[in-house]
């Protein structure tokens, strides 16, 4: 399934600031849409999140969908549908938004998203890891900027980045896979990290840089005249399968200095140490936000607890002991504007009515495999995060938390048998989902709603955003009610 006939998507540029205007039309044969703008705050624009059952009902084969909103961010993100397992498919494209950089460079060479890539369709998979309580299948490959190597025989290419000798580069890194997690590194050159998702940071050079599925990093590339020639851009796995895993055992592209000749690279590099599935959180976000902690006190209100519980009948995974199934008919924003509270449990709302406080959530994981958290409306702070295996939050950890101008993004590692604390301020009236990025963990249930501050949420669409919500509603139940598909997963 492509977006303009193209995999990956067209890139979507704009300057921050702007108000953009983007016209979708689904015409896929049978199944539904929605286009999230992954990492977009959505501002006042809730309804522009485009998370079906969410924020909207899909768009039906055939029908048109507009949205609009303002870029009060700048950096690199990506969209991608939220129908079920389609991104995976192929439905999904870079954005960047033009704006400052914390450390200045000569050339801009753009979006450079990195995924696994599967020969089966996305929604076979989605099929096999609800009914197969075993580890998810190995990618077939894994793409640079949508190419690679065949590594099961003849065929493709490599991908090549092309540097100018004497210039410094900005190269802005997507993980938008649906179930591997990357170490990147560049043999010969380090990389130094400006931007983690859409938070400026200061600059931190290092050596290799991890990517969970979701995540982006913005890095600068030297590269000095000396050392013109070809060089592997290497992507590491860890060593965990619970991280992902591919039949592509050295996935590589190609570093190319535009003054040599085009060749492969001949030192394959060393392999950097293993992040084990981690995030770093030593970047300092440049616009420095702190969170009260002496407002923190750990409890069952703001605890999240994901759980693996045995199949019954099939496999779910569950946040609080409720895995999220949404009604594509009926989104829970029907509920706010019709201002009904009675929220269907299978929805899994966590409520927050206070306006501009800090909240600050308790994520635990039982089961030992680690998961991307990424959170719709807001980017959140990092407060701390267990080691692999270390158990359940205790009082004694609170005192291990930052909360001076920690890492701050939209999408962070939840160690596996560990845990994550995270913060953000209630100042974004909505409903936001908060779920794991695999694919086929989403797919099986992993996700909250955060309803924030509802009075202003209903108060902030307009007429016109109401009526065409509730237009689109009414065709996709005409047509899905008559099309005979069923929805085999959260919807998610």
């Amino acid at each position: 399934m492509l977006v303009n006939n193209q995999y990956p998507g067209p890139t979507l540029t704009a300057d921050w600031g702007d108000t953009v205007v983007i016209n979708i039309k689904n015409s896929l044969e049978l199944n539904g849409t929605s286009f999230h703008w992954h990492g977009l705050r959505q501002q006042g624009s809730n309804i522009q999140d485009g998370a079906n059952g969410v924020t909207e009902c899909p768009l039906p084969p055939g029908l048109s969908k507009t949205y609009k909103f303002k870029l009060t961010q700048y950096g690199t993100t990506w969209y991608h549908s939220h129908f079920s397992g389609q991104y995976g498919n192929g439905v999904f494209g870079p954005i960047v938004i033009n704006g400052p950089a914390s450390l200045p460079y000569d050339i801009d060479l753009g979006a450079y998203p990195i995924n696994d890539y599967y020969l089966r369709t996305a929604d076979e998979i989605v099929w096999d890891t609800l009914h197969n309580p075993g580890p998810p299948p190995e990618s077939d490959n894994v793409l640079f900027n949508g190419t690679n190597i065949n590594p099961a025989g003849s065929g493709g290419d490599y991908s090549r980045i092309t540097v100018t000798p004497g210039k410094r580069h900005r190269l802005r890194l997507i993980n938008t896979s649906n179930e591997n997690n990357f170490q990147v590194s560049i043999v010969g050159h380090d990389m130094t990290v400006i931007a983690t998702d859409l938070v400026p940071v200061n600059a931190f050079t290092t050596s290799n840089v991890f990517l969970g599925i979701g995540q982006r990093m913005d890095v600068t590339i030297d590269a000095p005249k000396a050392k013109a020639g070809n060089y592997w851009v290497n992507v590491t796995m860890p060593t965990t399968s619970r991280c992902g895993t591919s039949l592509n055992r050295q996935p590589a592209a190609i570093l190319h200095y535009a003054s040599s000749p085009l060749t492969n690279p001949t030192d394959p590099g060393v392999v950097p140490p293993d992040a084990q599935c981690r995030d770093s959180l030593s970047y300092v976000p440049v616009v420095t936000r702190s969170a009260p902690l002496d407002q923190f006190t750990p409890s069952a209100k703001n605890k999240l607890d994901v759980t693996l519980p045995p199949p019954a009948p099939l496999v779910k995974w569950q946040i609080n002991g409720t895995s999220i199934d949404v009604n594509w008919d009926r989104p829970i924003l029907d509920y706010v504007l019709n201002g009904t509270t009675s929220y269907p449990a299978a929805d899994n709302v966590v409520i927050i009515n206070q306006k501009d406080v800090w909240t600050f959530w308790v994520l635990e994981n039982v089961p030992n495999v680690p998961h991307p958290i990424h959170l719709h409306g807001h980017d959140f702070l990092v407060l701390g995060a267990s080691a692999t295996g270390a158990g359940l939050f205790t009082d004694a950890d609170k005192a291990s938390l930052r909360s001076a101008n920690p890492t701050r993004r939209d999408v962070t590692m939840l160690p596996g048998g560990g845990w994550l604390v995270l913060a953000f301020r209630a100042d974004n009236p909505g409903n936001w989902l908060m779920h794991c990025h695999i694919a086929w963990h989403v797919s099986g249930g992993m996700a909250v709603d955060f309803l924030e501050r509802v009075p202003e949420q209903k108060a902030q669409v307009s007429a016109g955003d109401a009526t065409a919500f509730r237009n689109n509603c009414a065709k996709w139940r005409d047509y899905f009610d008559d099309s005979g598909l069923m929805k085999i997963d959260s919807g998610l």
